[in-house]
């Protein structure tokens, strides 16, 4: 469990969206701590996906405030979100399929030669760096990302935005559709970034995946927090019964 000393990476404080008159978010207050994973979970429609673009940039909140390092943050848009160090991986990771390892890291910040150039050896010497860190089994640096598989595509989005400097990640699902191998290996790299003081929220369905990754887990029911449990004091059942009944655990208030 991590250790919660000084000031959160992240606080979101009281922070409400509406949309056309239907509160989707309403006042709901979530902290992360450097080095630790917080797994936000709940129904479609919970809210949860809706908090975090906030965070990402990707709306903007009604009312509430985000501190950053105990620092208040404006986060207006997605490049707002880059200057505080947060990234986010979607589902989707967003990835350009024909396009090789190297080339996605740098997609739309590509390293340049003196001459002006693309310089592909610098780009493909620098992901081989950085997923020396990640994931040393990487082998396929050269193939296009098509070909790779759902947890290979997931260490070439995670490279991408820890060489940007990510400190806060935002992770939407990250072990849906893999399989029992592809999931271990996406936890691996989530114990690595959290090794290196990353903070992470993991938005997920999966009970099962939360207990496994998480550190602690904040449920949401129609726009509102139940609350924010420590994982490791609490069963799946305990969880379930937050996201159906929308009442935290006895003894756990």
């Amino acid at each position: 469990m991590t250790q919660q000393k000084g000031a959160p990476l992240v606080e979101m404080k009281d922070i409400s969206i509406s949309f056309g008159g239907i509160k989707a978010v309403d006042k709901v207050s979530i902290d992360l701590y450097p080095g630790e994973v917080v797994g936000l979970l709940g129904h479609n429609g919970a809210g949860k996906s809706t908090l975090i673009k906030c965070l990402s940039g990707a709306y903007g909140m009604d009312s509430g405030e985000i501190f950053i390092n105990g620092e208040k943050a404006e986060i207006r848009n997605p490049r707002d979100a880059r200057s505080y160090n947060i990234e986010t991986i979607y589902q989707t990771l967003a990835l350009a399929d024909n396009l090789d390892a190297a080339s996605n890291l740098f997609l739309g910040r590509e390293l340049v030669s003196r001459a002006g150039f693309v310089d592909d050896a610098r780009m493909e010497a620098e992901t081989r760096k950085i997923m020396a860190r990640l994931n040393p089994n990487f082998r396929k640096f050269n193939a296009p990302v098509s070909s790779l598989s759902g947890g290979q595509r997931q260490s070439v989005a995670i490279a991408r935005a820890v060489y940007f400097n990510a400190k806060i990640l935002i992770m939407d699902e990250p072990t849906a559709a893999l399989g029992p191998q592809e999931t271990q290996m996406v936890a691996e790299l989530i114990q690595e970034l959290k090794s290196q003081g990353l903070g992470i929220f993991l938005i997920e369905h999966d009970i099962h995946a939360v207990m496994n990754l998480c550190d602690r887990a904040s449920v949401m029911k129609n726009g509102e927090l139940v609350g924010t449990v420590n994982v490791n004091e609490v069963t799946d059942e305990d969880i379930l019964g937050m996201i159906i009944l929308g009442k935290k655990p006895a003894g756990k208030a």
